[in-house]
């Protein structure tokens, strides 16, 4: 395992500390830091930017040749961070601490550490490892924003107004949808430099936003979480499979709520981002694509291809099929014959 060790604050610093070690210079562009790996560490970047009011985000999208463990130990109190493994995974202790967590793809983690003790990050060899960090002076932060509000969460409260680092925090969990778009739009934006600096701000500020309030949705029962999660997405396309597996028997959404363990609110929020509608919409459509393929391809009779699309009457069938094409199933049958 190669050991690198970053003896300095804030994010500058530490980019120049990781590019010296792997003996590298660093690229500097509007207050950007930019560290490319050279061949004999391995593939990719780390990337680094600090703003105004006390945060800042280091961007780790790296293919190491041999593990490789960072130790942040610098005798000050060190930044909150908000961690989130986009790639492979990422394995993270306290300095004085011997437990390890492991934050696996889709997953975040909050952490802060206690008095000045620093953080250990250590990334597996010959895995693409892409890691999002926000990371919040604390001091800065606390100086910015007031947390007297007797609605906060405690837990929050007591988080944020930590400036001393009086005790640790280390919270982990599947990282929202929303966060998975916030990382798309990193990934696709395509403005100058001087934008990008203003863009990145923004995106450390949607960030926050986003994670507290997914940290709030998590401290609900699980069945009354509404933040769908991104690990959560493979749910809703068994649930988008079952419905055109099934549209013969398909009811309501109560039943995929049984089938995937989500509940209503989630699935609605799935079937809006990845099929851009309702689920009783996303049904609508599906039983009237199967009944046009049923048209075009079998000599069914009107009243089976209303069972097997799971409608209830032909006169019902007819109705919104000739709403929706413009035409009666018979007569759109014997045109494309």
């Amino acid at each position: 395992m190669k050991t690198i060790r970053v003896a300095s604050l804030p994010l500058q610093a530490v980019i120049h500390d990781i590019s010296k070690a792997f003996n590298t210079a660093p690229e500097i562009d509007f207050g950007e830091h930019l560290i490319r790996l050279p061949e004999n560490i391995g593939i990719g970047s780390i990337r680094g930017i600090n703003f105004d009011g006390g945060l800042g985000i280091l961007q780790y999208d790296c293919t190491f040749l041999e593990d490789m463990e960072i130790q942040f130990i610098v005798d000050k109190v060190h930044p909150l961070k908000f961690l989130y493994v986009m790639n492979g995974k990422l394995n993270h202790r306290f300095e004085n601490e011997h437990e390890s967590h492991i934050v696996h793809q889709f997953q975040n983690a909050i952490v802060a550490s206690s008095d000045n003790h620093g953080h250990i990050l250590n990334f597996k060899k010959n895995v693409k490892t892409c890691v999002f960090s926000l990371e919040i002076n604390r001091e800065s932060f606390k100086n910015k924003t007031s947390f007297n509000k007797d609605g906060m969460n405690p837990k929050l409260k007591k988080l944020f107004k930590d400036a001393e680092a009086e005790s640790s925090f280390y919270y982990e969990g599947d990282y929202s949808l929303i966060m998975n778009d916030i990382f798309k739009k990193i990934e696709d934006f395509e403005g100058s430099d001087f934008l990008h600096m203003i863009f990145m701000e923004s995106i450390a500020y949607q960030t926050l936003v986003h994670q507290i309030s997914q940290f709030l949705d998590d401290q609900r029962e699980e069945g009354n979480r509404n933040v769908l999660r991104r690990s959560e997405m493979e749910k809703i396309l068994h649930a988008s499979n079952y419905i055109n597996d099934n549209l013969s028997t398909y009811k309501s959404v109560p039943s995929l709520t049984k089938i995937t363990g989500l509940n209503p609110t989630k699935l609605q929020e799935g079937f809006k981002h990845l099929y851009g509608t309702t689920v009783n919409r996303y049904v609508f459509e599906a039983r009237l694509n199967h009944a046009k393929e049923l048209l075009l391809n079998t000599d069914d009779s009107i009243s089976e291809i209303v069972y097997k699309v799971g409608l209830s009457s032909k006169s019902y069938f007819s109705r919104i099929f000739k709403e929706e094409y413009g035409v009666q199933p018979s007569s759109f049958r014997n045109s494309k014959k």
